[in-house]
């Protein structure tokens, strides 16, 4: 399953305005738990459809939300190497 667009915060405040902006604006958004990889000092992310992902980036910047897209990040590898 494709992973849809993440916006992360740094406060839980700029992640209700976020929800409130899109709402505003008829973007489809859900507030959901922030991933942990993602590194933000806020427990809240917000989501939303792929097509619509730049119209909400577009939304918070316009109103002043500061935010963070996250795109994931590549999974932790371990090393396959022998001790010798």
């Amino acid at each position: 399953m494709p992973q849809r667009p993440t916006f992360v915060f740094e406060t839980t405040t700029a992640a209700l305005w976020a929800e409130e902006v899109a709402e505003a604006h008829a973007i489809p958004a859900e507030l959901v738990p922030a991933p942990a990889a993602a590194r933000a000092n806020c427990d809240l992310a917000l989501i939303t459809v792929a097509e619509r992902a730049s119209g909400l980036e577009q939304a918070l910047t316009g109103e002043g939300v500061t935010f963070r897209r996250w795109r994931g990040a590549p999974e932790p590898t371990t090393s396959g190497g022998t001790d010798s």
